[in-house]
């Protein structure tokens, strides 16, 4: 067996910095995906609540275990994971 030392790890630091340096994006390709990701959750969140005032008499008397508290709470959420997302795509 010969003595080659393994190769060493780079540290953390170093790891994300030549990641950055090799998958930085063009400021386009940032522009279009933040403002897909914000019109997402714009979109989710007026489609959403709007589709709730119109069903919301149909979903009270249904007796669901999900009412109506429950089910803006979850559209608001995926709304707001969107416009993280976008957030995210734009600072990162």
């Amino acid at each position: 067996m010969s003595d080659v030392p393994p190769p060493s790890l780079p540290t953390l630091k170093e790891a994300l910095r030549n990641d950055k340096a090799q998958y930085d994006d063009c400021t386009p390709c940032r522009v279009m995906g933040t403002g897909v990701f914000l019109g997402l959750g714009a979109f989710t969140y007026v489609s959403g609540h709007s589709q709730l005032k119109q069903q919301e008499a149909i979903i009270r008397q249904s007796k669901s275990m999900f009412g109506m508290a429950s089910r803006r709470a979850g559209i608001t959420g995926l709304a707001a994971t969107m416009v993280g997302a976008g957030l995210y795509r734009w600072f990162a």
